[in-house]
């Protein structure tokens, strides 16, 4: 996790204040002709009093009025979904497990389930050996200090027993969610400063750090868990938390094309790799790499975090590489967020400017964690806010990641393809058609004042008003 400024970014990006959605009496406006379509309505408001909550349907008609529109054109098709989520830390898992029973299985079929009552969860973040949001630090291949273990002969992943048996569970309930997994350090014996903060990977240990994503993958498949892609270091220019490593781009580059991409090769890895998974600010870095020829070939495209930087640095690294993925991994709430500040933030910047800018995922931070914001490692962040609170065995609460990712998540599954949508100066939106043939649109209004526009779909509108600051999800 970055934790430098973070909180003070979101501040700057926008003055949000309370939210909702009403909708416009249709008597209000000049209805020509009515049809027989619905459009579902799920709404959360800033002010907390409506928390996605499904609202009155609006009908499609032939309108007069002097609203603006908001068109969807469906003929207009652009990257297909592979998901919305969060990471699964091993904090997460930890705090997850401290539920009863019955209400750990109900939390994990209200997130991970595909019934009204869930949000349907599509994709996942791990990280390989700890994050800062682990209990302790650890690697899969840690040996005694002034020792090395260069044929990985001690490589364990045993410190994951609990994540693996939950991925387990979760895998029952969604036999389909896509992970994407990064580590925050190696084991230190590889790294030239031999600790868990900062340092760099060791040239010699290129081949052999390879061969410690290829046993990872391999060990996941054997517990039935298939790892979808990898980057090769989360945040690799923020070398001070508990862990990091330092790794620039050209590092990177040689990395992939020297070690990683072969050997992935060689040992018939299917599993994406995936560059830089940083923030917005240096698309450079992601350049650099994919400009190579010897390491493009091994590259599915690259992953982003905004704690700094502008989202359309997505859409940069596109216009460079368009045959390249786009992969929106992380961004935190934290503990002196407001919610409704985060919910419209993260809205109109990790939800829909990720979208809109190319990503196929849209990742909040952490999933869970305690009243104290723990576990965390020593010098790990200390302000993250889960999207799940659990407050003790029986009870937990849902907080404002919860609702950015669930008005996505819940009505755009996986293998949706984006379709062009208006915005104005005010809205922010993106619509996606479903493998079901359902469009779903998602308005954010960054205006404090009322909005009323027309969603406009196949010469058809239906009317509504948006209230200041608020998030909804339309479905016909």
């Amino acid at each position: 996790m970055k934790l430098r400024n973070s909180y003070s970014f979101f501040l700057k990006s926008t003055a949000l204040l309370f939210s909702g959605v009403v909708l416009l009496p249709l008597s209000s406006c000049k209805s020509v002709a009515n049809t027989d379509q619905k459009v579902q309505i799920w709404m959360t408001k800033g002010d907390e009093s409506v928390k996605l909550q499904q609202q009155n349907a609006l009908t499609f008609a032939n309108t007069s009025n002097n609203f603006q529109n908001i068109e969807i054109d469906d003929t207009q098709k652009f990257q297909y979904i592979d998901g919305f989520g969060y990471t699964l830390t091993g904090g997460s898992v930890e705090v997850i497990n401290r539920l009863s029973p019955s209400k750990r299985k109900a939390l994990l079929n209200e997130l991970f389930g595909n019934d009204k009552k869930s949000i349907s969860i599509s994709y996942l973040r791990l990280s390989i050996g700890a994050s800062d949001l682990d209990g302790e630090v650890f690697s899969y291949n840690d040996v005694p200090e002034g020792q090395t273990d260069p044929s990985l002969s001690k490589f364990s992943l045993a410190r994951d027993k609990d994540l693996i048996s939950m991925l387990k569970e979760i895998l029952a309930i969604n036999p389909k969610i896509k992970i994407i997994a990064a580590p925050w350090s190696p084991p230190v014996w590889m790294k030239d400063n031999g600790k868990s903060i900062g340092g760099s990977l060791k040239t010699e240990y290129y081949d052999v750090y390879a061969k410690y994503f290829v046993k990872y993958i391999q060990g996941m498949q054997k517990e039935g868990i298939t790892i979808d892609a990898v980057t090769p270091q989360n945040e690799p220019l923020h070398p001070g938390n508990n862990p990091s490593l330092l790794m620039v781009s050209d590092q990177q580059k040689d990395f992939i094309k020297q070690s990683l991409g072969p050997i992935f090769k060689s040992n018939n890895i299917k599993t994406k790799i995936v560059v830089y998974d940083h923030n917005c600010n240096k698309p450079e870095y992601a350049i650099n790499i994919l400009n190579d020829s010897e390491a493009n070939q091994y590259i599915d495209g690259s992953a982003f975090h905004l704690y700094e930087g502008d989202i359309s640095a997505l859409s940069t690294v596109h216009d460079a590489h368009p045959d390249k993925n786009l992969y929106f991994t992380e961004q935190w709430t934290g503990s002196k967020g407001i919610f409704s500040e985060d919910l419209n933030w993260h809205t109109r910047n990790v939800v829909i400017g990720s979208m809109r800018n190319w990503s196929k995922i849209a990742l909040e931070w952490n999933l869970a964690n305690d009243t104290q914001y723990k576990p965390h490692t020593p010098g790990g962040c200390t302000e993250c806010q889960g999207a799940i609170t659990v407050l003790d065995s029986e009870n937990f609460t849902r907080n404002v990641a919860y609702y950015i990712i669930a008005h996505a998540s819940k009505f755009v599954p996986a293998n949706s393809q984006r379709i062009a949508s208006t915005q104005t100066e005010n809205l922010a939106t993106v619509a996606f058609k479903t493998p079901e043939g359902k469009t779903v649109l998602i308005v954010q209004n960054n205006n404090k004042s009322d909005e009323s526009f027309n969603i406009k779909y196949n010469q058809k509108t239906a009317p509504v008003t948006i209230t200041g600051s608020s998030v909804a999800t339309y479905i016909f």
